[in-house]
């Protein structure tokens, strides 16, 4: 068995342990999330080089009878110093961190999960603050995607019926699924009386979802995150899409994240 292992990576995660050492978590291209050991004090080179949302060639040392691994040495390309620069690039690049280590790196097709964290963070390092929640947004929606977990908004998930562009429809916090309003209704998620309502959040266990909302998840689908500086959205489809998103994922997750707050 290999005990010198080379991987592709991207730095979710770095906490102390001890008086000198760090334990470091990683995003990987060929096997997932892994954990390992940073040994060094504050002015080894090492930690300098491992720290959240760094990305490159990593490598690590295995001991198979521990089944402990230290890393041996890291070379950044990707530093992403400019995440640091605004607090909500900083907030939002923590809440992608902290999805990804929470759905354990997607569970597969680690390439295609480490792709879109790359291009999601890169981005991330020039925008400015309204762009960096619209961001958040869009990787939740595309990480649902990754888990095959995100709902179909072309059709109603009770009755089958088609859903019309132009039409408000409900997400069931209880189903995690995506009706119709008669259906919305039967179900007791949707009342009458509260299609103008502006807040995403009902009583009734539901999310609201308009049309505005529903054309630019879709309008986001098919595009990378640099592009979604020229998708904007009024304000209130941005608090229907971003609680819809997080309510998707966190219905996988059994949770929300603390995280998400800065999104």
């Amino acid at each position: 068995m290999k005990r010198n292992l080379t991987y592709r990576a991207l730095t979710l995660r770095t906490k102390a342990i001890g008086e000198s050492n760090r334990e470091a978590w990683f995003l990987t291209e060929e096997e997932g999330v892994l954990r390992a050991t940073v040994f060094g004090g504050a002015k080894s080179r090492l930690r300098s080089q491992v720290a959240p949302f760094h990305e490159g060639e990593l490598w690590l040392y295995h001991d198979p009878v521990r089944d402990s691994r230290k890393v041996s040495d890291f070379d950044v390309r990707s530093y992403r110093i400019g995440i640091r620069d605004l607090y909500e690039r900083t907030q939002a690049a923590h809440a992608l961190a902290e999805t990804v280590l929470a759905s354990h790196g997607g569970g597969g097709a680690w390439h295609d999960a480490l792709t879109l964290c790359s291009q999601t963070l890169d981005t991330l390092t020039e925008a400015d603050a309204q762009l960096c929640s619209r961001l958040g947004i869009y990787f939740l929606w595309h990480w649902a995607a990754h888990l095959g977990v995100r709902p179909d908004l072309t059709a109603c998930a009770s009755c089958s019926c088609a859903l019309p562009p132009e039409m408000t429809v409900f997400f069931s916090l209880e189903s995690e699924a995506v009706l119709c309003g008669n259906c919305a209704k039967l179900s007791g998620i949707a009342t009458l009386g509260t299609e103008g309502n502006a807040s995403p959040l009902h009583r009734n266990n539901g999310i609201r979802i308009q049309s505005g909302a529903r054309m630019w998840l879709r309008a986001i689908e098919g595009v990378p995150p640099s592009a979604v500086k020229r998708l904007t959205l009024d304000t209130i489809s941005l608090e229907q899409t971003r609680a819809f998103s997080k309510a998707v994922v966190a219905g996988t997750l059994g949770k929300s994240l603390a995280t998400w707050d800065g999104i």
